[in-house]
């Protein structure tokens, strides 16, 4: 096992990552901006290095500064978070080259995954099925416009190197794709220096699935299950709950083997994702082509391959909950070859999770970022029948910076049914207190308290019991 990591990233992913460090008797050290310098996060730590600038450019997204802070500070293990540098191949090539261990999968399978048309082709040939679309990257709006001819409006236009909502336009018809297609181009580019799209129908009334992986270097892998991700804005999830109400028993078994099977065909090592939508049914492309995959049957509809994230993800939490597997510490673990030492017949579920992403926006002002500083900050657990976590970096008196991601807490809450889970969480975030800063704790408590929600009839067209914007 290492003896020091070096957490290349901040906040409340460096705090979770150096919880699991310790516990495994890794020494854990990290990075930080000047904008961070002073930050209570960093008290989780062992020790830092100011690597720049507020700006993620200056500083966060420094590759050759942060392999030297690793180098300097003894470490021999980098493990990159989520979001900043987690998914750069070349960030990954460059620790391993100079003698670091890097805490995920191999830059050539980073790299194969993290363009989105490369990794349809690669998850296709593994059996999962692709969404009906462009069979690569479109020249211009004219390439566009044909192809969604043949696959049917509504369509979505999407960033070959993107993530998190850049880069994105749905599109209704010809011209509203015309329109679009500049803008995504520069959005895109703008984000991920690609400004390559492709295009994908749009599944109208889909619900999101995800499965949460682990493989190691001996050939085993594994799924802990599913997440239900379909409450998003803008394509950025909000909350996520395990296990996911649209699946049968028999549709989770189908799911996740098809997962499996797929990530041990790419020979994935590392906890990763596979993301997948949910059609409603009718979601055959304009040519009446099937849409049945490897999960065919799922109870919530024909399952279709999104991406794959080669990474921590966000959510992680719910799947820690109903399994009793904490999935960093396992990341660290398979990162030191060892072994996972299970098999899928002994992961079990016990239960139910929600987590909800606060962040520190007003949703009554269109999600306005509100930057600033917090007075008061206390989320009471101990409340009862089910269990609250609260995972969180700040504390009264910090500030939250404007440089950076606007979430402040993440908080999850476990019953054992999901009428016990969601009566948990509404207790935990009505009794919670923040101050200084609005947060999305009343669009949260909306959505909890909703029919749409409490009956588990909900997709990804609306945020339920919240106004449509």
């Amino acid at each position: 096992m290492f003896r020091r990591l070096l957490i290349a990233n901040r906040g409340e992913v460096a705090v979770r990552v150096a919880r699991a460090a310790r516990a495994l008797g890794i020494s854990p050290l990290g990075v930080a901006s000047r904008a961070d310098l002073g930050a209570s996060w960093l008290e989780a730590l062992d020790g830092h290095v100011c690597i720049g600038e507020g700006a993620p450019g200056a500083s966060y997204l420094r590759m050759e500064a942060i392999v030297q802070a690793a180098l300097q500070s003894g470490c021999s293990a980098v493990h990159p978070g989520w979001g900043f540098l987690a998914e750069n191949p070349r960030f990954a090539a460059l620790c391993r080259q100079h003698g670091l261990t890097f805490v995920g999968p191999s830059a050539a399978v980073m790299r194969r995954m993290g363009l989105k048309r490369p990794a349809k082709a690669a998850m296709g040939a593994a059996g999962l099925t692709p969404i009906p679309g462009s069979p690569g990257l479109l020249a211009d709006a004219d390439g566009a416009a044909a192809v969604a001819a043949e696959v049917g409006y509504p369509v979505i236009l999407k960033a070959n190197a993107g993530g998190g909502g850049r880069g994105m336009r749905l599109c209704a018809d010809e011209a509203a794709l015309r329109e679009a297609f500049p803008a995504a181009s520069s959005e895109a580019a703008a984000a991920f220096g690609n400004g390559a799209l492709y295009l994908e129908r749009y599944l109208e009334g889909s619900r999101h699935v995800e499965v949460q992986l682990l493989a190691d270097r001996f050939g085993t892998v594994l799924h802990l299950f599913e997440r239900e991700c379909s409450i998003q804005r803008h394509h950025q999830k909000l909350l996520e709950e395990s296990p996911s109400p649209a699946l049968t028993p028999a549709g989770r078994a189908a799911l996740g083997a098809a997962a499996v099977r797929a990530a041990a065909a790419l020979g994935y090592v590392g906890a990763g994702t596979i993301e997948f939508l949910l059609a409603d049914g009718d979601s055959s492309g304009a040519d009446g082509e099937s849409s049945a995959g490897s999960a065919a049957g799922s109870g919530g509809g024909e399952p279709y391959f999104v991406e794959m994230n080669a990474r921590l993800q966000v959510e992680h939490p719910v799947s820690e909950l109903v399994t009793g597997i904490d999935v960093v510490q396992t990341q660290l673990r398979l990162a030191a070859n060892q072994p996972l030492g299970l098999t899928q017949d002994e992961v079990r579920i016990a239960g139910h999770a929600i987590e909800c992403r606060i962040n520190a926006e007003d949703p009554a002002d269109g999600f306005r970022p509100t930057p600033g500083r917090i007075d008061v900050f206390d989320f009471p657990d101990g409340l009862g029948p089910g269990t609250v976590r609260v995972d969180t970096h700040l504390a009264a008196g910090d500030e939250v910076s404007p440089h950076y991601d606007s979430l402040i807490a993440k908080v999850i809450a476990h019953g054992t049914t999901r009428e016990e889970a969601i009566a948990t969480l509404v207790r935990a975030l009505g009794t919670a207190r923040v101050q200084g800063v609005a947060t999305t704790i009343p669009m949260h408590l909306a959505v909890l308290d909703s029919p749409e929600f409490q009956s588990a009839q909900y997709d990804t067209r609306a945020i339920p019991g919240w106004p449509q914007e």
